[in-house]
């Protein structure tokens, strides 16, 4: 049976399909970042879940090759620790 993460906002994705999870913060102060999430919002590839600022970006592939990015408000502790959660 297929397992899905639970990213925020009544928002869940297929497990298999997450690439990476990564710390906003952290992560937005590299250029190459930086770049990559604004290429990917001028071709219409992110979502935002976040009502306020958001704290983690999730990189996802779906099987037909898109590329997808959800930025949530939830911390990449939160959605590690349902990652685990769900290979139980």
């Amino acid at each position: 049976p297929p397992m899905y993460l639970d990213l925020g906002q009544t928002t869940v994705i297929p497990h298999k399909e997450v690439i990476g999870i990564f710390d906003l913060d952290n992560t937005s102060s590299s250029i190459r970042t930086r770049k990559t999430l604004e290429q990917a919002e001028q071709r219409g590839e992110i979502t935002n879940l976040s009502e306020d600022l958001p704290k983690s970006f999730i990189l996802c592939q779906a099987p037909q090759g898109q590329q997808r990015i959800y930025l949530s408000q939830l911390s990449t502790a939160t959605l590690r620790s349902r990652v685990k959660s769900l290979s139980r």
